[in-house]
């Protein structure tokens, strides 16, 4: 009986020094994600950063949150990733869960509900790039530049581009109120829009005749024919739209060409370049993209050769974004072709989507664009050579002083 009771003595020692070594063990050892080596780089994981803070974080959700009982980890997990995309202070940047991101699939893919304007955020600020032609939005009396503190009841400071997209948009025939202010304005102001079925215009053209008084010969009326090009988007039929354009005006006799490009919020980069394909010779740069990491993506002129020596002025505004500032940055740079008007909105960025698992995606800037002479589009827009404003009398009594400057330059 001793013996057996000494073996079973000994056999419960080894199990407490065992057990107290493990436990010891256990304690001391850092977390995995401060490892450095095999172990991180196979997780994915920075090997210089502490990922336990987020699980200590979680812990604490998990043990001390007074509704802890009903806690929806899925939602912590979406919303953990979206502050990781606040985090990079960029507004075209954000984590779409499954239903935002089969809704922003759905939007690119043709017409949807809401107001009509492309919106952005400008200096922390939501701002209305340019309503579009003929929508609920334009009819309302939105305009280009506008900044949107209040989407009904909710205050827009601290929303993502795309929540607030989500507010704005909504079923055709309800209405959604904003409180905007406008530099002209003393105060803010309401804009009741109703919502309605968007359709996005492309092209809109037609020819403006010039007379001209002869200086040598007195009496003498010369006519020059203007071609007047407005395009409103750069989607996936523009380019055709603009080629057809270009076409008719070739078979003419006209003399100069406007292109305008103001409250076009962009679109496709690839329509972009076909456009500026017809004055630009083949090769030439149109833009870069810059990945930020030393590597560069060129997108270069196809050489279409229609509009090379044609005299051209191009007008942009604060409603110019995007493919508008590319198309007009490089006119510029490479052909020398005059810019009126105000300065452009400066979204010269690229984004990439994501796909990630159960259905969400994200949304990230992958790139900035550069213009032939390298200067970033992004923030900083495009500085017209000669600055024509447009005032609210201008508007409301139908007149143009931007085109109207632009035209001066071709009648010289």
């Amino acid at each position: 009986m001793k013996k057996y009771i000494l073996i079973l003595t000994w056999i419960i020692l080894l199990a407490v020094v065992f057990g107290s070594g493990f436990f010891i063990g256990k304690i001391s050892q850092p977390s995995i994600e401060q490892v450095e080596g095999l172990v991180s780089k196979e997780l994915g994981q920075p090997a210089d950063v502490d990922f336990s803070l987020f699980w200590d974080a979680w812990r604490v959700i998990e043990k001390k949150y007074v509704e802890r009982l009903d806690l929806n980890r899925q939602e912590m997990v979406y919303g953990a990733i979206s502050g990781l995309l606040k985090s990079l202070n960029d507004s075209h940047s954000v984590f779409m869960k499954p239903q935002e991101s089969k809704k922003f699939l759905d939007d690119m893919s043709g017409s949807f509900e809401g107001i009509g304007a492309e919106i952005g955020i400008r200096k922390g600020i939501l701002t209305i790039i340019s309503p579009l032609e003929n929508s609920p939005a334009q009819k309302a009396g939105l305009r280009a530049g506008d900044k949107i503190f209040k989407v009904d009841d909710t205050l827009t400071s601290d929303l993502t581009l795309d929540e607030a997209v989500d507010l704005i948009r909504g079923p055709k025939g309800e209405e959604v109120v904003l409180l905007v202010a406008r530099e002209d304005l003393d105060e803010t102001k309401e804009i009741r829009i109703i919502r309605d079925t968007i359709q996005i215009p492309i092209i809109k053209s037609e020819q403006i005749t010039l007379e001209i008084e002869s200086e040598d010969e007195e009496g003498i009326i010369h006519r020059k024919d203007i071609a007047y090009i407005q395009l409103y988007h750069f989607t996936e039929n523009s380019a055709s739209q603009f080629r057809k354009t270009v076409k008719e005006i070739l078979k003419s006799d006209t003399k100069g060409l406007i292109l305008d490009v103001r409250n076009n919020p962009g679109g496709y980069l690839e329509v972009a370049v076909d456009i500026a394909s017809w004055f630009l010779p083949k090769g030439e740069l149109v833009v870069a993209e810059d990945f930020g990491n030393g590597e560069k993506n060129e997108h270069r002129s196809r050489g279409y050769d229609g509009l090379e020596n044609m005299p051209t002025v191009v007008l942009i505004n604060e409603g110019s974004a995007s493919a508008s500032e590319i198309l007009a940055g490089a006119l510029r740079d490479i052909k020398g072709i005059q810019v009126v008007g105000q300065k452009s909105f400066g979204k010269g960025s690229v984004q990439q989507l994501e796909k990630l698992k159960g259905g969400s995606s994200i949304k990230i800037t992958v790139a900035k664009w550069l213009t032939p002479s390298g200067i970033s589009i992004n923030d900083e827009g495009i500085t017209p050579d000669i600055e024509v404003e447009m005032t609210i009398e201008d508007i409301d009594e139908g007149r143009d002083p931007q085109l109207n400057r632009a035209l001066e330059i071709l009648k010289e």
